[in-house]
């Protein structure tokens, strides 16, 4: 099987951290966002990956050359030379897709964390019998989305509506699609939008499938949601492998702690914390929904919540870092300097206080 993520392109509502690196490529839960996709899809038998892409692709190629072997999975790059939305990209890609099986390939949203239940999806998909197949979420507030319109029995897609003022349903599109090659006779070269022109084209047919996740599902290509993935991201896991999480007096709630970091002594981390590969956490420092990407230092008794330290960087000691701050790489916080959602360029030292929510050039 194949499939196709659809990566897009400058990832700015990640900046900083998409400064140092392309959006997937951003750490999450302490590996690449696009590496907890590649690996559920390895699972189910996908041989190779497409991603569509139209910013960096070698800095992406050359990163992921590592995960090829290590996989045992092929990987290219489908380049675009201008945007071309959410369904261009797969035309583009056309000849990378079809290897004359007629085996249907996966699509993927490269924001997109959950628990990737791609079998579950293959199997449905087969029982149905239609064009494609896409996943749905349910959400508390539905007014915000494109919801799906869909026969609760069947599955089948009635109709899209865009932002509903009043109730029509509570699901929406969850950026998990599996299609049949003959979806791509549906779409030309061009920029187009998957959700709003190749989608209700295959309902209108009566061959659009919904299925509804199991679990939890997030969009974490903006820092709050980013936040709240982990937090869910973290509770999916203490269920399905709790021996991944860390354990002992000084933790709270569910915490990831990478093998290779060090806890000093006293500390208090959690909950909904990620402590990445190399990272040094002194004595006596207190972190909360938060986290700290790989090799990055926080002094003693500094306290972290609600934000991201990027790779490198650098908490000094009695600092306090709170309400969606991020420092982007290789940011040096001084010593006692508090930080009120800070948003820090690459290189920087912080002198002196960020007392309201500002961007730090």
């Amino acid at each position: 099987m194949k499939a196709l993520i659809l990566v897009g392109g400058f990832g700015t509502r990640l900046r900083p951290l998409t400064l140092s690196v392309p959006k997937p490529l951003v750490d999450f839960a302490n590996k690449p966002m696009i590496l907890h996709q590649i690996e559920a899809l390895k699972d189910v038998g996908v041989t190779e990956v497409v991603l569509a892409i139209n910013y960096q692709p070698e800095v992406m190629l050359n990163f992921l050359k590592d995960f090829e072997a290590k996989l045992g999975i092929k990987i290219t790059c489908s380049q675009e030379t201008e945007p071309l939305g959410t369904a261009g990209p797969l035309a583009l890609a056309r000849d990378k897709l079809i290897d004359g099986s007629g085996e249907a390939f996966f699509v993927l949203n490269s924001d997109v964390i959950s628990e990737y239940p791609f079998a579950e999806l293959i199997k449905f998909h087969k029982s149905h019998g239609g064009e494609a197949t896409i996943m749905v979420t349910k959400v508390d507030e539905p007014s915000k989305y494109g919801v799906v319109v869909m026969e609760e029995e069947t599955g089948k897609v009635d109709r899209f509506v865009e932002k509903p003022k009043i109730f029509v349903g509570n699901k929406i599109n969850a950026g998990i699609y599996l299609l049949n090659p003959s979806v791509l006779d549906r779409i030309e070269l061009r920029p187009t939008s998957i959700e709003k022109e190749v989608f209700p084209q295959i309902a209108a047919d009566q061959k659009l499938f919904a299925m509804v996740l199991p679990g939890f599902w997030m969009d974490v290509g903006q820092p709050r949601d980013y936040i709240t993935g982990l937090r869910l991201y973290l509770s999916s896991l203490r269920k399905r492998s709790p021996s991944k999480l860390a354990g002992g007096s000084h933790i709270v709630g569910n915490v990831l702690v990478h093998e290779s970091a060090v806890i000093g002594e006293g500390c208090l981390i959690g909950p909904d914390v990620a402590i990445g590969p190399g990272c040094v956490v002194e004595s006596g420092v207190r972190l909360s929904r938060c986290t700290v990407m790989r090799g990055a230092r926080v002094k003693k008794h500094s306290c972290i919540s609600s934000s991201i330290v990027g790779w490198h960087s650098t908490v000094g000691q009695w600092a306090r870092i709170e309400n969606m701050t991020i420092l982007g790489e290789d940011v040096h916080v001084c010593d006692e300097i508090y930080s009120n959602g800070g948003v820090v360029l690459p290189h920087k030292e912080i002198k002196s206080s960020i007392l309201k929510p500002e961007i730090v050039m």
